[in-house]
């Protein structure tokens, strides 16, 4: 079988690399550079992906094609393939609700085979070596899995409607992004008491207790623009269910604090609770 043309929609910190990865199996792994900012060309050039003027002409080009942008615009870029017709395979990987990934494919069939995906883990790069779970078509997510075969992205197919993935990609986001927001709370609160240290010796006897690793804090911080909006998503999931959302909505809301600090690698413990206490 031909190897497949790819485009990324869009090449973040997380989709150039998962785009990265799918070049070993592809014959060619597009993205867009019309409205990208001089970073994304940057990563784009570092990972080795193909740039094309327009999106027209990326979906023209394209077999299959993978959504990994911020999840409140998930549904715009779905519209925006729509209107240029895309007939391929779309694999919906947005940290978005199950309800929203249905919509999103109820959006693009039938000329589009709709793919639900959820990255759970870090970019894969240095090492880290990421899941993407898939639910959808059998013949197209293993399709997708075949993409990936051989790369540091690992696939695991978990049925055969959309949404299953994204439910699985929320559920872990409730409980792993809102307990590094608790961690913040918790250090912040003990630093106005002059105990933070005590706290964190106290948690590090505990091998597996996030407060033990109060120096994550500060990357929270800097991802907590994207974390943020997964956990207003998790939140919608949660009600729903009939599950009270309360407690997902507040911890995307202490995320928010943080917004102006997006992608800052030079943030430091202090730094991130002295943001965190200003309203």
């Amino acid at each position: 079988m031909a190897k497949p043309t790819v485009g990324i929609l869009h090449p973040g910190s997380m989709g150039a690399a998962v785009a990265a990865c799918a070049t070993t199996n592809a014959a060619a792994v597009l993205w867009c550079e019309t409205g990208r900012s001089t970073a994304s060309a940057a990563r784009a050039a570092r990972f080795g992906l193909t740039p094309v003027a327009e999106l027209a002409e990326l979906l023209d080009r394209s077999d299959i094609v993978i959504s990994l942008c911020p999840p409140a615009a998930a549904e715009d870029l779905a519209r925006d393939v729509v209107a240029h017709r895309f007939a391929g395979v779309y694999v919906e990987a947005n940290a978005v609700n199950p309800e929203r990934a249905r919509r999103i494919a109820a959006l693009l069939e039938p000329a589009a085979t709709v793919v639900d995906g959820g990255v759970v883990g870090s970019p894969p790069a240095r090492g880290k070596t990421p899941t993407l779970y898939l639910s959808g078509p059998v013949g197209e997510t293993e399709r997708i899995a075949a993409l990936f075969a051989g790369t540091a992205v690992r696939t695991a197919v978990l049925g055969a409607k959309v949404g299953q993935a994204s439910a699985l990609k929320l559920s872990y986001a409730t409980f792993q992004k809102t307990s590094r927001v608790l961690v913040a709370l918790a250090v912040g609160m003990a630093r106005e008491h002059g105990v933070d240290q005590e706290l964190i010796e106290v948690a590090s006897r505990r091998s597996d207790s996030y407060l033990a690793e109060p120096e994550y804090v500060a990357k929270t911080a800097a991802r907590a623009w994207r974390w943020g909006p997964e956990l207003e998503e998790a939140a919608d999931t949660l009600a729903a269910a009939d599950l009270p959302p309360e407690m997902l909505r507040a911890a995307a809301a202490t995320l928010a604090r943080w917004h102006d600090a997006k992608d800052d690698g030079e943030l430091t413990l202090a730094d991130a609770l002295d943001r965190l206490a200003q309203p």
